[in-house]
């Protein structure tokens, strides 16, 4: 059975560089956020403008970089985007030691972050397809998939245990080290990759305007267009509650930092859950019915955290929610990830990819920016229902009337 064989050694060098990143990251679930809401005594304003800066000017600088990636082998990509992550993280420690640490260093590393995390996302989804045969993608995205809801749910509480007994910085700690781990397991692949195409310009430097290609591809392919302009949507209106959910429950709800953790971590029991079905629902019915059915209820479920109070009844109902939202999403992305790349030429992996990140990332920044601003006038709980609602009508952004076949239906 495809789904239980082994994928070979180099997959598997790069499934464990995967996970140790995966739980470093989750380690430091919100840890940004956590800093400045406890450390620096930020509001949601300016909880919310940090996420928000730190996406945008990160998602900015991405942009050459994804068209060069292209034409360059991407495993050296890969250990460089991990080294630029750990090394901008162990700087906050060294400043919080010295009594220097501010919002500002906070806004700076978070650029860096999601600068490289557009660019190791962008040069890893594009290796993977040239590593894993097509009949084997959507195994290896569940995979991935599977191991990411793993480490959220290990890594949430665990971390907020070190953040109270350690400190706010041992999580930042914890996730330099998680990439540094990343990027000795992606050198220990070994093996050569295939030959890459050759740049469009002949001085072979990042140009923005490469970039474009991607773009291109994403509007003008018709079952891409609904996914991508859908999942743009979704995610930043889910990403943009995050730090106001974060605001609401640490401070006005008096939740601790374990248990706000404890809450984000227990329903990834769900994404388990849904990682593992994704194969076998895509199987019976096909990858487009699956699409749109886990698309539609992923966007069912946020609306709930408009109503969470304080004590075990509000941290059961953030929950309950989260369990169904993550559920869906385990289902749904393993499908997504392996159709967007059999949709998309080989010598357009990357710039797709990227195009795709940053895109997300400048809309999330976006409306994070702008749902501050609204809890800032109406309060984080008024914010957080208006997001739930707008999901709510995200479906329609789905690919209702392409044909099965183009996605995986089944024979």
């Amino acid at each position: 059975m495809a789904g239980g064989r082994s994928l070979g050694r180099r997959f598997g060098w790069l499934w464990a560089a995967y996970a140790v990143s995966s739980l470093g990251t989750w380690l430091a679930f919100d840890a940004f956020s956590l800093i400045a809401v406890v450390v620096l005594h930020a509001g949601a304003t300016e909880v919310s403008l940090l996420a928000a800066s730190g996406l945008a000017v990160g998602a900015a600088l991405a942009v050459p970089l994804g068209a060069w990636v292209e034409f360059r082998p991407k495993r050296p990509v890969m250990v460089a985007a991990d080294l630029i992550r750990c090394a901008a993280l162990l700087s906050l420690p060294v400043a919080f030691a010295l009594d220097a640490l501010g919002l500002g260093q906070l806004l700076l590393v978070s650029v860096a972050v999601a600068a490289a995390d557009i660019t190791f996302n962008a040069a890893s989804g594009a290796y993977l397809k040239s590593l894993v045969p097509p009949r084997d993608l959507l195994v290896a995205n569940g995979r991935f998939e599977a191991t990411m809801w793993t480490a959220t749910a290990l890594g949430p509480p665990l971390g907020g245990a070190a953040f109270g007994m350690l400190g706010p910085m041992a999580t930042v700690l914890a996730n330099a080290a998680s990439f540094l781990l990343s990027a000795l397991g992606i050198r220990a692949i070994g093996g050569a990759e295939g030959q890459q195409s050759p740049p469009d310009s002949p001085s072979g430097r990042p140009r923005a305007r490469d970039l474009r290609a991607g773009w291109r591809h994403l509007l003008a392919e018709p079952t891409l267009r609904p996914l991508f302009l859908n999942t743009v949507l979704v995610n930043s209106l889910i990403m943009a509650s995050a730090p106001l959910l974060a605001v609401l429950m640490l401070g006005r709800l008096g939740f601790a930092p374990w248990q706000y953790g404890l809450a984000f971590a227990v329903p990834c029991l769900g994404g388990l859950l849904g990682s593992r079905l994704s194969r076998r629902l895509t199987a019976r019915h096909g990858s487009h019915r699956i699409l749109l059915a886990a698309g539609t209820l992923r966007a069912c479920w946020p609306v709930g955290l408009a109503f969470v109070g304080p004590g075990t009844p509000g941290l059961l109902l953030v929950m309950a929610v989260e369990f169904g939202l993550i559920t869906c999403a385990g289902v749904f992305n393993p499908v997504l990830a392996t159709s967007r790349l059999e949709l998309t030429p080989p010598d357009r992996v990357t710039r797709t990819l990227a195009a795709w990140s940053i895109s997300t990332r400048t809309a999330t920044a976006a409306t994070t920016a702008l749902w501050g601003w609204l809890a800032a006038l109406a309060g984080p709980r008024t914010a957080i229902a208006l997001a739930g609602a707008l999901l709510l009508a995200t479906s329609l952004l789905l690919p209702w009337h392409e044909h099965a076949q183009r996605v995986g239906a089944p024979k």
